[in-house]
């Protein structure tokens, strides 16, 4: 098995009318194995893809497409996927969103005021829709050959949640998941009229993620169940077999 500098991960797949689509494959696993490459990715919205994108995810394999996105997102953004791809509606819609809409209407809202919005986020995510995260490593375990690709809209906070899921139950050490959440500000290309319609504050700390809010989810994890491979079990359902067929399956 070949080096590879984890400076050169996430290994990133260029797209023209979308961002932040990278493969989890290549980090190490604290068994000294590595995370094999074409299994799982993940994504912004796809609703931009040009014909050349969609050729890129045909030529990746991708076989499932995980949609995390509320109904209304989905019906203001259209996935283009390729043919053949099977699309899961798995909304992910946190009741504190009403919360974060009083602080984008809100011009004196401060940057700690989204922090703490957003950590609440963080924490239900793993509290509350553990059910959605579950069904995609239910797919993950399928038998039928193929990639699976999970986003949202910016593929930050819901997909962050998800890969961290992913590379946990993959062994691969806290440093490393951090790595990849953290590498969204340097690959979304971002929404530049969101960016424009945001008061200051607000914009600077929601267009982008921050470690505060990987570990509000991580304590949330923590404070329920103990440690995180606890709650691989009781809330995903990755007990010892399908764990083992996990890493059997992606690990090389």
């Amino acid at each position: 098995m070949s080096e590879i500098a984890t400076e050169d991960l996430p290994r990133v797949v260029p797209l023209q009318g979308g961002s932040n689509l990278r493969d989890l494959g290549g980090w190490q696993t604290a068994g000294g194995g590595r995370v094999r490459f074409g299994q799982v990715y993940r994504s912004a919205a796809l609703h931009a893809l040009t014909e050349a994108d969609l050729a890129t995810l045909a030529d990746l394999g991708v076989r499932d497409i995980c949609d995390f996105r509320g109904e209304g997102e989905r019906a203001k953004w259209p996935s283009r996927v390729p043919a053949g791809a099977r699309v899961h509606e798995l909304a992910i819609a946190p009741t504190i969103g009403a919360s974060l809409r009083d602080l984008v209407a809100n011009r004196s809202a401060t940057a700690q005021d989204v922090m703490e919005v957003m950590q609440l986020a963080y924490g239900a995510y793993a509290t509350d829709w553990h059910h959605r995260y579950r069904t995609m490593f239910d797919l993950l375990l399928a038998d039928e050959a193929g990639a699976l690709l999970f986003h949202c809209t910016a593929g930050k906070d819901r997909t962050g949640f998800a890969a961290a899921l992913v590379l946990s139950a993959l062994g691969v050490p806290e440093e490393a998941i951090r790595a990849d959440y953290m590498a969204t500000n340097r690959l979304w290309r971002g929404d530049s009229e969101l960016a424009a319609s945001l008061p200051p504050a607000v914009g600077a700390t929601l267009l982008r993620v921050h470690p505060e809010f990987l570990t509000a989810a991580f304590d949330a994890v923590h404070k329920a169940h103990g440690s995180m491979d606890a709650y691989l079990q009781d809330r995903i359902g990755l007990d010892t077999p399908r764990r083992a067929k996990l890493r059997a399956r992606m690990v090389e």
